[in-house]
């Protein structure tokens, strides 16, 4: 196959369709080589690459990517590569810079492959125009087939010609369909933030058992990567969708029934509290370059000891949370809560269930972001670390029905409160990470039980809360001025105007 053209996949039934008859009195001539290779296509798990219209490919020892200009990038790989970073230096690995690091790349499909060419004749055996084929026979799936137009100098119209009856004969255009559907039609798209559509009349009810019932499909989804360890980003989405769920129980007030509202909220904290002990694990150990570059080198060596026992103890702890959503008792719970908003049937409305979406969400953003007022006018350097993460609390609360009702409100002011809604929480966040950090460091010393480098790990948690510490100084007064902006009297007039107008738009 060529370096530089468009690519386009199709069945193999469609392909011989194509070179079945002639193209504007050219003959097409099938050739395969007699080689065959291993392959498998690679892709995290919300595939990125398919959606920047890109393709990975693990081709015996070589790993090459399809870009979208349609150029072909190879270099070697070792076959125990799971993420980027652990790629050789080399073109594929600068191209995927863009790649999440935290995200392993996952078996799309995998099999056998073999390459060919279809090549367009006269009736003087001249070749006018070829492609480039790449047949791909996975071991679970249908086999699909790769085609590359390669133009020939002097035959611009052959080209054309050929590139137009790939697509009337069938041919997706690599960077317009979806190739792992084609070859599996179980293949799930999947996405972390489900774009959840929302009308102005719906009500509230409906609104937040769509949205539960959404987010309860993305805990699904995540379920096997976490018992399977594949990355840590399938316990963090489960969390996160976990989190949305709680926050919709308890800030739609009198949307359910009371006393089934307490009950849900009370069941999805269950599901909840397992997974905590690991993701906080998995926060120190993603952190672990930050750590040391904020100590002297000579602390490293207890920073190493600290580390090491953060690996034991998260295999540990991710092999109980693997049984636990292994269990009956976990699938009974989840299956139950998963038919209760698909169904809706025993879901029991609340005094506010019939207000409309738009109302609801009105009222509701309009008083958390009084309340983020009133509370931010209380702040200043010396206000406690509890009453900042209180703030933090309450910016979340005011995020998450932003993000829920987005589809009711003109996008461009109402993107614009939400940049700076998350600008603040930004700060918030990193304010909010230097506290826990140190206090967890700090009971992390204190669990430690006559460890064989307790002393050095003792020392190196010391050095790191002092560093800690200070960065927490420094943005709390970058926290002070943020909440000056968030609710200065020209911020108060834009929500009020969006959320208090009661204006149809």
């Amino acid at each position: 196959m060529n370096s530089k053209s468009a690519n386009y996949y199709m069945s193999v039934e469609q392909l011989s369709n194509l070179a079945g008859s002639d193209i504007q009195g050219l003959v097409p001539i099938l050739d395969w080589d007699e080689n065959e290779y291993s392959f498998a296509i690679l892709d995290c798990f919300e595939q990125s690459l398919r959606k920047s219209q890109r393709l990975l490919f693990v081709i015996d020892e070589q790993v090459e990517l399809l870009t979208t200009e349609g150029i072909i990038l190879s270099q070697h790989a070792r076959p125990d590569t799971r993420f980027v970073t652990g790629f050789q230096e080399g073109p594929v690995k600068e191209a995927l810079t863009g790649l999440s690091p935290l995200r392993a790349l996952l078996t799309v499909a995998s099999g056998t492959m073999r390459n060919g060419k279809l090549s367009l004749i006269d009736n003087e055996g001249k070749t006018h125009t070829r492609a480039g084929l790449r047949e791909l026979m996975p071991i679970s799936g249908k086999a699909v087939v790769l085609i590359t137009p390669q133009g020939l100098r002097g035959y611009d119209q052959a080209l054309d010609d050929l590139t137009a009856h790939i697509r009337t004969s069938g041919g997706t255009p690599l960077t317009a369909g979806n190739l792992y559907r084609m070859i599996d039609h179980a293949c799930v798209d999947y996405v972390a933030k489900p774009t959840i559509e929302i009308h102005q009349e719906e009500t509230a009810f409906d609104t937040a058992t769509n949205l539960i019932d959404s987010y309860l499909s993305i805990v699904r989804m995540n379920e096997y990567g976490i018992i399977h360890d594949l990355d840590t980003e399938f316990l963090h989405d489960y969390r996160i969708a976990l989190r949305k769920i709680r926050s919709i129980l308890s800030l739609f007030k009198g949307v359910y029934d009371i006393d089934q509202a307490h009950q849900l909220k009370i069941r999805f904290s269950a599901l909840m509290t397992p997974t905590g002990p690991l993701r906080d694990l998995d926060v120190y150990l993603l952190e672990q370059e930050s750590f040391y570059s904020l100590v002297p080198h000579t602390m490293h060596s207890g920073l190493d000891a600290m580390f090491s026992l953060m690996r034991s103890r998260r295999t540990d702890e991710q092999a109980r949370l693997a049984i636990h959503l292994k269990i009956g008792r976990y699938k009974k719970e989840i299956k139950a809560l998963t038919k209760l908003f698909s169904k809706k049937r025993k879901l029991k409305p609340g005094p506010n269930s019939s207000r409309t979406s738009y109302d609801f969400a009105c009222e509701l953003i309009w008083k958390r972001y009084r309340k983020i007022c009133r509370l931010a006018a209380t702040i200043n350097v010396a206000t406690p670390d509890q009453e900042i993460h209180q703030l933090r609390i309450e910016c979340k609360k005011l995020r998450y029905p932003m993000e829920f009702f987005s589809a009711v409100f003109p996008q461009e002011p109402f993107d614009s409160l939400l940049k700076s809604l998350k600008r603040l929480q930004d700060s918030l966040g990193l304010f909010n990470d230097c506290v826990v950090q140190q206090i967890n460091l700090q009971a992390f010393v204190d669990d430690l039980n006559d460890e064989q480098h307790q002393l050095e790990i003792t020392q190196s948690i010391g050095s790191l809360i002092t560093i800690l510490y200070q960065r927490q100084s420094a943005e709390r007064e970058k926290i002070t001025n943020a909440f000056v902006r968030f609710s200065s009297d020209r911020m108060q007039r834009s929500f009020r105007t969006l959320f208090q107008s009661r204006k149809e738009f």
